[in-house]
């Protein structure tokens, strides 16, 4: 059985500020920002969360299905999928557009700043759920997730997967902001699953105008997941939460695409027919696993046996 990762692919040019942002923004000036950050190394990365996620499944021995765009230099990219094994029959090359670029500063807490241009990704609503790809039809297809992509996408493929009787785990990330509040109700009535981390929670929270509590109890949703860092996470069932605790990572080196290691494990939890807390354990360790390592596609990762 396969998963279908909806997102983003992106090129990600990663920076390195030795101080922290705190220092140098002054919070009384905000109108007049103006800053520079000195970066002493940078570095550009095979990144978006589609292929993130899709890394770290296929790394655990799952088998990702890519649903996304590359633009007009997307040729290494796509040489680099083909090289990890992954399947990319469904990733579509735009002459017109550059691939998705990410620009990121972290300091030395690990905040990061980030200036993304879309590219070809703001067309990904072109791509279609492939066809009797749902199990229900035939297909090999048990589950997906709608990681951040164009906004477009997202609604396309979320009313695609429904009619294709898939369930998913919506993943709105940084592409939240993009949704109001009655946008966002209508992804979330359509999931199966529903993964934030807790800064957007409390915006998805604010733009619902609901709790977390209130929004785990809608009927088809089987878990609300709030991701919190090296804390682990919250799960939100039916009103009530657990928390699944974190993993203490080997060293901490760069936090770019630790979610998405996370959303790779959860994703093979999923697919195997784990228990929830199961599947976001395995997703803690992912995190910590990537956190320990430079860029969000180099962690190593060792296939599990399923038992």
């Amino acid at each position: 059985m396969s998963a279908l990762i909806c997102g983003s692919l992106a090129f990600d040019t990663i920076a390195t500020f030795p101080g922290r942002f705190a220092q140098q923004i002054l919070p009384d000036q905000l109108h007049i920002l103006n800053v520079s950050f000195l970066v002493p190394t940078l570095r550009r990365e095979f990144g978006g969360c589609a292929g993130n996620i899709a890394y770290t499944l296929k790394g655990l021995g799952g088998e990702p299905r890519i649903l996304a765009t590359l633009g007009a230099d997307g040729g290494p990219y796509l040489a680099h999928m083909q090289r990890l094994g992954l399947e990319t029959r469904h990733v579509q090359t735009l002459a017109e557009s550059y691939t998705a670029q990410a620009n990121i500063i972290t300091d030395q807490d690990n905040n990061q700043i980030t200036a993304f241009h879309p590219g070809a990704m703001q067309f990904a609503d072109r791509l279609a759920v492939p066809a009797g790809a749902g199990v229900r039809d035939g297909g090999d297809v048990r589950l997906a997730i709608l990681s951040p992509d164009g906004k477009a996408a997202t609604q396309v493929h979320a009313a695609q997967l429904v009619q294709a009787g898939i369930p998913f785990v919506f993943d709105p990330g940084q592409g939240l902001p993009m949704f109001d509040g009655a946008e966002l109700a209508a992804l979330v009535a359509q999931a199966t699953w529903v993964t934030v981390n807790d800064y957007e929670a409390r915006l998805l929270c604010d733009r619902m105008a609901t709790d977390l509590a209130t929004l785990s109890r809608q009927p088809q949703l089987k878990g609300l997941i709030v991701t919190l860092g090296a804390q682990g996470c919250d799960l939100w069932v039916h009103g009530a939460v657990q928390r699944i605790e974190g993993f203490q990572a080997e060293a901490v080196l760069d936090p770019t695409g630790c979610g998405d290691a996370f959303r790779g494990g959860l994703l093979y939890g999923l697919e195997a027919g784990w228990d929830l807390p199961r599947c976001l354990d395995l997703g803690n360790r992912m995190g910590a696993l990537k956190i320990a390592c430079h860029g969000p596609q180099n962690h190593r990762i060792e296939p599990i046996v399923v038992r």
